[in-house]
């Protein structure tokens, strides 16, 4: 090959890339000429064939033949890409799918609204708790099992991951005069995978009604109505409400709550376990030990207190087998409730 040959082949590889139209075209004439397998690469490569003499020479113009090459693709390239983002305004708008709430973010934002309607506000507090705000403050014995640290993680000796949202009650009370009237949303951590219903970190919500005696005195009867306007705000008309006594630390006199269930209204079905009513949540009004620890008088105040599970009436609403499922961000799973 003479260098007249290699002058003729670069001319005629500059005037196929002044004449490439859109960016196949170009790509098509990078790959042929620059490419790893292209012209260029090879005559390099046959630069061991030519006399020595000529080397410096041939060397010279292919590696200016490649340097114009590529600053020509560079340039075709450019100038097809605005051509085609020009192109691409004149098209119709590209539709994308709108995402869902989490059905752990839609029972929060419900309850809430729900509550709210019976002018509770919205507290939030740490995850990150003491021992006096998550254990004592509530009445709490010493040798309770859920001190234990197979039930409960512990940093040292006074610093956990509350077990419950009930300790934003205790920070509301040491933090504000009756009357108190808040609920309680967020995450919580206990040492409990044992099956598809259980999970080391959930959700609840907590509510908390306190007003001073004897201008507005707090009954058990005022917390069954609250939570009977709850259970059909978020169930339907149709669900009714149950107490069952029970004892809680932290109440007293303590009551399970119980929906009917809003699957086979009361009959019996494999939802509720053939009894007709499903454990919902704990209530009761609140034990005059827990307002001495917040500095209230128990003579002056009275007042309830409720919590539930978020991922237990959101596997009840939805009808969610496996809580598993809420956790693994699965869009098949995700998408079916939009």
């Amino acid at each position: 090959m003479t260098l007249s040959e290699l002058e003729n082949m670069r001319r005629q590889c500059l005037e196929e890339v002044a004449g490439a139209e859109g960016s196949a075209a170009v790509e098509s004439l990078r790959v042929k000429y620059v490419g790893r397998n292209g012209l260029i690469p090879a005559l390099i490569k046959a630069m061991k064939d030519v006399p020595k003499e000529e080397r410096p020479a041939f060397g010279k113009a292919i590696q200016a033949w490649r340097a114009e090459t590529e600053e020509a693709l560079a340039a075709k390239a450019g100038s097809s890409a605005e051509e085609s983002v020009e192109a691409d305004l004149t098209l119709p708008g590209r539709w994308f799918d709108l995402g869902v709430e989490h059905p752990l973010s839609r029972v929060i934002a419900e309850s809430a609204a729900i509550f709210g309607k019976l002018g509770f506000t919205v507290a939030d507090g740490p995850e990150l708790e003491n021992r006096f705000n998550n254990f004592t403050a509530l009445n709490t014995p010493a040798h309770h099992p859920s001190m234990d640290r197979s039930d409960t993680f512990w940093f040292g000796e006074d610093c956990l991951l509350r077990t419950q949202t009930s300790p934003v009650q205790i920070r509301a009370m040491m933090g504000n005069r009756p009357p108190v009237r808040v609920i309680c949303p967020g995450r919580t951590y206990r040492r409990d995978t044992t099956d598809a219903t259980h999970s080391a970190n959930f959700h609840q919500i907590e509510g908390l009604y306190v007003d001073t005696l004897p201008e507005k005195p707090v009954s058990l009867a005022d917390l069954k109505s609250v939570l009977a306007y709850f259970a059909r705000e978020m169930m339907g008309d149709g669900v009714t409400v149950r107490f069952r006594p029970h004892f809680f630390p932290f109440t007293e006199p303590s009551v399970e709550v119980d929906f009917s269930c809003h699957v086979c209204k009361g009959r019996g079905c494999g939802v509720c376990k053939q009894s007709g009513w499903i454990e919902v949540a704990g209530a009761g009004m609140v034990d005059p030990r827990v307002f001495e620890h917040v500095g209230y008088d128990p003579s002056k105040v009275s007042g309830y207190a409720f919590g539930f599970g978020v991922e237990r009436i959101a596997m009840i609403k939805y009808g969610i087998p496996d809580i598993r499922w809420l956790y693994e961000n699965d869009v098949r799973f995700l998408s079916q409730l939009a």
